[in-house]
């Protein structure tokens, strides 16, 4: 976990993963966001510019999310903003690489403004940035109660 104080401009993290049909199904299912691009093979096929079914762009913003609340800075972040902009599809199946870099140290409220990046076969295809709230020393690892 990194805190206010231990992160450096220039910091960054890195996760792999590949966003199944499964995944994908339950995203759809989940926000009610059932468009034939993203879940119905055969009309990604026959009726999309990309011949097979894509990721949903929010999905990959999820990828994000997660980083930046479990992995970097880590468990207590809060991410108070992000924005990108969705550079090319990634088709159901892909496995993309989530960057995060920092950027800057904001002291007035110890914010840390990020860049972040999804990558698939070495091309970007969202780039953005947010801004997180790191943990404090005090939040660090989620505490389990004693059993």
């Amino acid at each position: 976990m990194a805190t206010y104080e231990t992160i450096e401009v220039g910091d960054s993290h890195e996760w792999t993963r590949v966003v199944t049909a499964e995944d994908v199904k339950m995203f759809a299912e989940i926000t009610g966001d059932d468009n034939p691009v993203h879940v119905d093979e055969d009309y990604a096929a026959e009726h999309s510019r990309f011949g097979r079914p894509i990721v949903h762009g929010v999905l990959l913003l999820g990828l994000i999310s997660k980083v930046l609340g479990r992995d970097f800075p880590g468990h207590g972040s809060i991410a108070v903003g992000i924005s990108c902009r969705f550079l090319r599809p990634v088709p159901v199946g892909s496995e993309v690489r989530v960057q995060i870099k920092v950027s800057e140290k904001i002291e007035e409220n110890q914010h840390v403004k990020v860049r972040t990046y999804i990558y698939r076969d070495g091309e970007m295809v969202v780039g953005g940035e947010g801004r997180v709230i790191p943990p404090t020393e005090e939040e660090g690892e989620p505490r389990h109660a004693a059993r």
